[in-house]
């Protein structure tokens, strides 16, 4: 616990953590709205005793007992706190002085303090919305759906489903698992064994969720539930003003991330690796942590489209989102949080996930292997992945570094993607211009010195004139790599 609350004192306020320096032996009056700000909105710690800074300040020990007192009195008393909460408030010792803790927790209600509702904003911190009916009704939808994948649509039928979806998924599974549950089910059987068939025991309404639909429904029916649903992938390297490339998704989950993939694969490259001995596909690894990511963990009521896209010096992406974290990710020291904890499940069992939080740390392992470094992941209304690169010439120099050890020491007689294509494409001479259209690289420098040089180097490339400056030279695979 001691270790804990020195943490959040060094990480200093935020969404979810306040300090009140309450000397003197008063509670200060914020403290009420902060707590009902924090009961609203996702919960948070409350450390008295602390200044806004972050110094301890500690708490007169005899004024302890009143505090608390007061304190459990006033958000016990409906008429200045309703609904009531019930929390406890705990002594810890820090830096030799005497603070006082308190847990509030996200509540399933909404609170009102003195008569107003208070919500918790990153950069504003406690926030008055009583006169604002619009914040009022979005806080009560978010209370009343804290997992939208689980609304129920009695009006879908077996029949408004992709069943050719669910088989393909049930093979998934069972390749995975060869005696998966799933195996000798029927496809009614395996919706509701993946929790895609539900009862709501309060209002008696049963029927496939939104989940379902998602990850199952015919594309009308998917458009007729959920109208602004679609997922917009853009290539943007030369026409800046509009695209180069664009895929509109609106389909199912299962064939959306495949539509990924397949853009993905048409449009960055897929640099040379190895993962201990084994030979893997990096560019395959990584993106799909980043698909799988943004589908499972997306807020499928948002308007905000979900939309990745591909520039000259970055990648980008963004989801609606119902925030936990609120600000920048830290992939070494986050808290995962399942947003579409049903998706998440079903993408595990067809093997597409793994346990909750691995996307992200594999996002930061990969990307800093795939380009050097990790994007940047921020946690808001609006959840986004920003990675400033260089698409195509800074991974394929840092690649080719990488191919040229790798071929040398390791595995002499295997290549790159890239590089397989050249010297397939080299079986008759081409010049270093026409062997760049097929690489995507924009440096006639770096392609010939980390490219060209090092196959001439091991022999797997030669020149058709002595000089290495001719102007007319050309380059041609060796064809029998063995003499």
């Amino acid at each position: 616990m001691i270790e804990n609350i020195k943490t959040l004192i060094t990480h200093g306020e935020g969404i979810r953590t306040e300090f009140k320096s309450a000397q003197h032996g008063l509670l200060p009056k914020s403290i009420y709205e902060t707590v009902c700000a924090f009961s609203n909105t996702l919960g948070g710690h409350i450390l008295l005793g602390v200044s806004d800074n972050g110094e301890v300040l500690g708490i007169d020990k005899d004024k302890i007992a009143q505090m608390k007192k007061d304190f459990t009195n006033t958000i016990n008393n409906i008429s200045k706190f309703n609904p009531p909460l019930y929390l406890s408030v705990e002594e810890i010792k820090i830096e030799g002085k005497q603070i006082l803790y308190i847990l509030v927790p996200a509540s399933s209600e909404v609170h009102f303090c003195c008569n107003k509702i208070y919500i918790r904003s990153a950069a504003d911190g406690d926030i008055d919305i009583t006169q604002q009916p619009k914040q009022i009704a979005k806080l009560y939808a978010n209370k009343d759906k804290t997992y939208s994948e689980n609304d129920i649509y009695s009006g879908i039928s077996i029949n408004h489903l992709r069943e050719d979806v669910i088989n393909k998924c049930r093979t998934m599974a069972v390749i995975r698992k060869a005696d998966h549950p799933w195996k000798n089910l029927t496809n009614e059987q395996l919706l509701k064994s993946a929790g895609l068939y539900k009862t709501d025991y309060l209002s008696g309404k049963e029927g496939y969720t939104l989940a379902c639909v998602l990850l199952f429904g015919k594309d009308e029916v998917i458009q007729s539930v959920l109208p602004h649903y679609k997922t917009d992938l853009i290539l943007r390297i030369r026409n800046i003003e509009r695209y180069d490339d664009r895929d509109d998704i609106r389909t199912n989950l299962i064939e959306s991330y495949e539509r990924i993939m397949m853009f993905i694969a048409k449009h960055l490259p897929s640099p040379f690796y190895l993962e201990g001995d084994a030979r893997v596909d990096l560019r395959s690894i990584l993106f799909r942590e980043i698909a799988i990511n943004f589908l499972m963990h997306r807020e499928f009521t948002d308007h905000y489209p979900s939309r990745l896209i591909i520039e000259k010096n970055k990648i980008y992406a963004e989801n609606g989102n119902k925030p936990y974290i609120y600000g920048n990710i830290n992939p070494d020291n986050s808290t995962p949080y399942p947003k579409n904890p049903v998706i998440a499940r079903f993408f595990k069992e067809i093997g597409w996930a793994e346990e909750l939080g691995s996307g992200i740390r594999n996002i930061a392992k990969y990307a800093k292997i795939y380009a050097g470094y990790a994007p940047m992941l921020t946690d808001g209304t609006v959840f986004k992945l920003d990675w400033q690169i260089n698409c195509f010439d800074d991974i394929i120099h840092r690649v080719s570094n990488q191919v040229s050890d790798q071929v040398s020491d390791q595995v002499s007689d295997q290549v790159t993607y890239l590089i397989e294509k050249i010297l397939d494409f080299c079986i008759e001479p081409k010049s270093l211009v026409e062997i760049m259209t097929i690489s995507k690289y924009t440096s006639r420098v770096h392609f010939m010195n980390k490219i060209i040089k090092p196959l001439i180097d091991k022999g797997l490339l030669i020149r058709t004139q002595s000089s290495s400056h001719a102007p007319n030279q050309k380059y041609v695979t060796v064809k029998d790599k063995s003499n």
